[in-house]
């Protein structure tokens, strides 16, 4: 496991970088020429439910360097749970982790996910790179077109394994910009595509964060049967509001992450 907060997540993010190209693009764009106001809000990673490697697994890395869990979140359509972890320097980013609940869905994606996980050599659960290295199995396209047709997340994970899913820019931190709308305005007029599931912009003031999200870049994977190519990671925009107690709200909703979710969805 890493010992340090900021190599662990220099690595995810040029792990990220390898299969999001535009979101070099996207800091480029919102970032001020003057200073690095790009902060990186929040990252999100995916798994199974598997005693194995399930989210405490993901979750041992961030403990390590300073993390605490925060809050957790029930996503039912999805067959989803999660929970988010917060670091004692509150200017290192959040994380969100999920992991999909594998017995409640169908036999045959149960049997797919299992013979997957089995894969896994368990040393690398706890190896330094796990949470950057990627897939540790064989899958063929056919197979990835089948977990699909039931569940968008199994598909992304069965063809991506462990990376972080998405960064985001927190929006309270750039100078070039200061509500959401201009946000995705700005990335709009530079032809990205933004995830319109719930509408562009989810939540409100009211719920005290607002976030949008470009869609997945397009990104091609050496399955067992071919190259193809497949959504991989997108950017996400979060706007944070102040609790009544003045403090900034650091939380998640999960009405508004259910519709982030889908940011990875074919189009």
């Amino acid at each position: 496991m890493h010992n340090n907060v900021d190599s662990l997540f220099e690595k995810l993010w040029n792990n990220y970088l390898e299969v999001t190209p535009s979101a070099v693009k996207v800091h480029e764009l919102l970032g001020s020429t003057q200073q690095d106001d790009v902060i990186n809000d929040h990252i999100a990673l995916r798994t199974f439910n598997h005693e194995k490697i399930g989210l405490e697994k993901l979750a041992a890395h961030f403990k390590a360097v300073g993390y605490k869990e925060c809050g957790e979140y029930h996503f039912e359509a999805k067959k989803l749970y999660a929970k988010h972890f917060e670091h004692s320097d509150p200017t290192k980013p959040k994380v969100f982790i999920s992991e999909l609940l594998v017995e409640k869905c169908s036999p045959e994606l149960q049997t797919i996910v299992n013979a997957l996980v089995e894969q896994i050599d368990e040393q690398a659960v706890t190896a330094e790179n796990f949470l950057y290295s990627g897939t540790h199995w064989q899958v063929s396209h056919e197979t990835y077109k089948q977990l699909l047709a039931e569940s968008e997340y199994a598909a992304w994970m069965a063809a991506w394994g462990y990376r972080a899913n998405h960064f985001t820019v927190s929006i309270n931190h750039l100078s070039n910009f200061e509500t959401i709308e201009a946000v995705n305005q700005a990335l709009k007029d530079a032809g990205f595509e933004l995830n319109a599931s719930g509408g562009e912009i989810k939540g409100s003031p009211e719920v005290l964060l607002e976030q949008s999200s470009t869609l997945a870049d397009q990104h091609a994977v050496a399955f067992s049967d071919g190259e193809f190519s497949i959504p991989s990671c997108f950017y996400e925009f979060a706007l944070r509001y102040n609790k009544p107690d003045g403090e900034i709200y650091t939380g998640f909703v999960a009405a508004s992450a259910d519709k982030i979710f889908e940011s990875t969805n074919a189009r």
